[in-house]
């Protein structure tokens, strides 16, 4: 099967089994004539298995231990059971906070925010977690390609250097400057480049454009 059927078939994106073939979830064959992706029965019962997980919440590397045989579905769900009774102490405090606030009557702009920020501030101080972890994990997401980008961006950037270096303490023996101007260009060219894919990488982040997967 191409991966549009598979998309009809489980109802998961294809941006989604993309993600999941990432995350190593899932590891299709290759058809021996065109190089696709060859989807079979397998894989959808793969993709019907991860997104009950995700749709109960479980997080993708608990899936992996799973899939592994590391662990059982019940030893899995007794470590995600945990976490959402956790979760569930933390909505229960928000919602109470929630209620509290409902019968303030003054304007945004005239809350003592200081007094609930404090209250919170025990809360968490007892266990409670009021963060946007979805936010936490977006932050996440942002370091692999800006650390990718910086090594790339000194690297060329150091290249660049070296050769301008080199015909200015030996303009003699060195080639023309037009020569090592162009040479310098390339790495220059290739900074650029980064740059450019790092500025549309952090846009498909901010976007959220991943983040459909955690809706399975």
């Amino acid at each position: 099967m191409k991966i549009n059927e598979v998309e009809a078939l489980v109802g998961i994106t294809k941006k989604n089994i993309r993600f999941y073939e990432e995350k190593g979830l899932l590891s299709p064959g290759r058809n021996g004539e065109n190089g696709y992706r060859d989807y079979g029965e397998a894989e959808v019962a793969i993709l019907q298995r991860i997104k009950l997980m995700r749709k109960l919440g479980v997080p993708i590397e608990e899936i992996r231990r799973m899939q592994e045989g590391t662990q059982t579905v019940g030893d899995g769900m007794r470590r995600h059971l945990v976490t959402l009774e956790r979760e569930r102490q933390n909505l229960e405090e928000s919602v109470r906070l929630c209620e509290l606030l409902r019968e303030r009557t003054e304007p945004l702009g005239e809350l003592d925010a200081q007094s609930v920020l404090a209250e919170m501030e025990k809360l968490e101080q007892s266990g409670a977690t009021f963060q946007n972890k979805q936010r936490q994990d977006v932050r996440t997401r942002y370091v692999a390609p800006i650390a990718v980008s910086v090594v790339m961006v000194a690297a060329m950037a150091a290249m660049a250097g070296v050769m301008l270096w080199g015909f200015y303490i030996d303009p003699e023996s060195a080639p023309p400057l037009a020569i090592v101007l162009i040479i310098a260009a390339v790495p220059l060219l290739v900074i650029a480049g980064v740059l450019a894919a790092l500025f549309q990488r952090i846009t498909e982040i901010g976007k959220g454009e991943i983040d459909d997967a955690k809706k399975y």
